[in-house]
């Protein structure tokens, strides 16, 4: 069967006449008349009743309702291969910062090449301040981050507030517990990150407010290796709930009352940028829906606030 009979026999039934269907179609209606005695014949069944009103057969009828699915699927076909012809192959390299490189992107890059695989992704896992700079450098396209303490020529906009939980091995007497505070945290061997982490230093703020200096400190630098160090009992860790998103075994994770801190996660983009093509506004969009899926309240980027306007 070709394409062109069975869009002509849709066409004919959407329009309840050959001469309509001629008219929209651009062709002679003894072209319409012919296209459809050459579909019936290769189908080897009428379609239409021959009469004075044009009707379906019981036949054309069912091959209707399945040539309405088929078309759909070939329209579908044609917008693809349209945008495949369109899309010149190219990358999109990102800077994002951990948890959200090693927890949220690979199941984001694997929803984003179902949508554009002809786009190459490149990953640059780094902090803020290092974002920020590569961003400065041209290296990047743009940043998924906490907020950069050296913004130089950026605009930042937090789209996502992240929760702070206490982090103890199985072993640990506070495991049990549904819910903790500050100040039962006295003497605690703390995991931290690098002394001018933006979340370090809050925590530690809050701290010294609950317990003043009666904790110990361990550096580890990497958040997401703090977990191993967890499991063997050698310290806690507070740390973001997406870094805890994921169980591991022989830790519990438990909610920290009375600790307002909550780390923003944001999209960094040069501040002088304000046009985006829609490979960058795509990929902004599957990491939104991302976060968004994690059942916090998602504040819209501005770049993409624009450009559905």
């Amino acid at each position: 069967m070709d394409i062109r009979e069975i869009q002509t026999f849709a066409v004919i039934v959407k329009t309840g006449s050959f001469q309509k269907a001629a008219e929209i179609l651009q062709y002679s209606q003894p072209t319409i008349s012919m296209r459809i005695k050459q579909l019936e014949a290769e189908l080897k069944i009428p379609l239409f009743e021959r009469g004075k009103t044009l009707q379906l057969t019981p036949a054309g009828t069912l091959f209707y309702e399945k040539a309405q699915a088929l078309l759909a699927q070939y329209d579908a076909l044609d917008q693809l291969a349209e945008q495949l012809h369109n899309e010149a192959p190219r990358s999109l390299v990102l800077g994002i910062s951990d948890p959200t490189a090693s927890l949220i992107m690979p199941q984001v890059i694997k929803s984003f090449n179902v949508a554009h695989p002809t786009v190459t992704i490149h990953v640059q896992v780094a902090d803020a301040n290092a974002c920020s700079q590569a961003l400065q450098d041209g290296i990047i396209d743009f940043a998924i981050c906490g907020a950069p303490n050296l913004m130089l020529d950026h605009y930042y906009e937090p789209f996502f507030h992240d929760d702070l939980n206490l982090l103890v091995s199985e072993q640990h007497p506070l495991a049990h517990r549904k819910v903790v505070s500050l100040k039962e945290l006295k003497n605690e061997t703390f995991l931290f990150t690098p002394e001018n982490c933006p979340i370090r230093i809050q925590i530690e703020q809050y701290l010294r407010r609950s317990i003043g200096d009666q904790y110990k400190k361990m550096e580890v630098t990497t958040s997401l290796s703090h977990k191993y160090y967890v499991r063997e009992n050698l310290g806690v860790s507070i740390f973001t709930a997406t870094a805890h998103s994921e169980v591991f075994s022989g830790t519990k994770v438990i909610p920290i009352k009375n600790l307002p801190i909550h780390p923003p996660i944001g999209l960094l983009t040069p501040s002088n940028k304000s046009d985006y093509d829609s490979i960058t506004l795509s990929m902004v969009q599957h990491i939104i829906e991302a976060f968004e899926n994690r059942g916090q309240e998602i504040h819209y980027p501005k770049i993409l606030r624009e450009h559905t306007k």
